[in-house]
């Protein structure tokens, strides 16, 4: 484990870097399931949104 002296005598020790890559852009498959997980989040949130104002007083 790489460590460091530091003034005084103190040791100071570090974490172990990960390695670095290069990320790949997605694919067209992985670009039509986000719409579709898009479209799902969306209609989720909206339903939520249309049953919190259908129980409400408020309305």
């Amino acid at each position: 484990m790489p460590y460091t002296n530091e003034e005084g005598g103190l040791l100071n020790n570090f974490a172990k870097e990960p390695t670095v890559y290069q990320a790949e852009p997605p694919t067209d498959a992985q670009k039509r399931n986000y719409i579709f997980l898009g479209i799902a989040a969306a209609l989720l949130v909206v339903g939520l949104i249309v049953v919190a104002f259908s129980v409400s007083s408020v309305s």
